[in-house]
C-alpha cells in the first residue's frame, strides 16, 4: 500500500462519519467504512480496507458496549453463547476471504451491503421478553446461529450487527432494545477476531485505525444533538440511510465489475 496516497484528514472525517451514523442509527454504520477507505481515504488493497475497518469497528463497538452495559441492556448469558459460537467462525471467514481476489472480495462484499440497506427497510417489532433467561434449549439455538453469524462477520469484515440482533430476537425472543445491546458483544469479539487475523498477515494500518477511531469519537459526541433532531423523523432517516447504503452498493459492486 502505498501510504502517500493515505490522507489522514479524510480518513478522520469519514471515522466521525460512521461514528455518527453507528450512534444515530445503530446496525449497519459500519458497512460503510471499507468503501470510505477505498473510495475517500485512498487504501488501494481491499484487504487492508477491511482488517483496518474491522479493528476500528471493534473499537467502537466496545465503547458502545460499555455504555449499554451501565445501562443494565446486555443479557450476558445469551450474547456470550452467541458471541462464543461465531468467533471460530470469523476466524474461519476471514482466513478464507484473504484467499480471494480483492476485486472478486468486492464483489461479495457489495452483496453483503445490499443486505445490509435492504434489512433496514424491514420493519422493526420493538416488543418481546425483557425478563429473558439462558437455558438450555435456547443454548441449542444460539450456538449455531452465532456460529453461522460469525462466518459472514469474518469473511466480510463487517460488524454483522444488521445479523446479530434480528438472530437473539428470533432464538431468544429478547426485546429489540437488548437484543443490540447484546449484540455489541458478538460485534466486539467477530471485529476482533476479523482484524487480529488480517494483522497476522500485514493487513492492517494501524495508523488509521488511530484517525478512523479518533474521528469516531468526534462523531459519537455529535450525534447525541443529531439524534434529538432526528427523533421526531427516524423512520424517515432510517429509510434515507438504508438507500444511501444500497447505493454505495451498487458503486462498490459497478467498481469491482468494471
Amino acid at each position: 500500500m502505498d501510504v502517500a496516497s493515505i490522507s489522514y484528514p479524510a480518513a478522520i472525517a469519514g471515522g466521525a462519519v460512521i461514528g455518527l451514523l453507528l450512534s444515530v442509527f445503530g446496525g449497519g454504520g459500519s458497512v460503510l467504512a471499507t468503501p470510505l477507505l477505498l473510495y475517500i481515504v485512498g487504501v488501494r488493497d481491499p484487504h487492508v480496507a477491511i482488517g483496518t475497518s474491522a479493528a476500528a469497528v471493534a473499537a467502537n463497538a466496545a465503547l458502545g458496549l460499555f455504555v449499554q452495559a451501565r445501562a443494565g441492556r446486555v443479557k450476558w448469558p445469551c450474547a456470550m453463547v452467541f458471541g462464543t459460537a461465531g468467533l471460530s467462525g470469523s476466524l474461519i471467514g476471514a482466513h478464507v476471504a484473504k484467499q480471494i481476489d480483492g476485486s472478486q472480495l468486492l464483489i461479495w462484499f457489495a452483496l453483503a451491503m445490499a443486505l445490509v440497506g435492504g434489512s433496514m427497510l424491514l420493519p422493526r417489532k420493538a416488543d418481546g421478553d425483557a425478563t429473558v433467561r439462558l437455558t438450555t434449549a435456547l443454548t441449542f439455538k444460539l450456538a449455531p446461529a452465532g456460529a453461522v453469524t460469525g462466518l459472514a462477520a469474518g469473511f466480510f469484515g463487517i460488524g454483522g450487527g444488521f445479523l446479530i440482533v434480528p438472530g437473539l430476537m428470533a432464538a431468544t425472543g429478547m426485546t429489540l432494545a437488548n437484543a443490540a445491546a447484546s449484540s455489541l458483544v458478538s460485534v466486539v469479539l467477530f471485529g476482533a477476531a476479523t482484524s487480529a487475523s488480517y494483522a497476522m498477515s500485514g493487513l492492517v494500518d494501524w495508523s488509521l485505525f488511530a484517525a478512523l477511531l479518533g474521528g469516531g469519537a468526534i462523531g459519537s459526541v455529535i450525534a447525541i444533538p443529531v439524534a434529538r433532531l432526528l427523533a421526531d423523523r427516524a423512520a424517515g432517516a432510517r429509510t434515507a440511510f438504508a438507500l444511501m447504503v444500497l447505493a454505495t452498493a451498487g458503486y462498490v459492486a459497478w467498481g469491482a465489475l468494471s
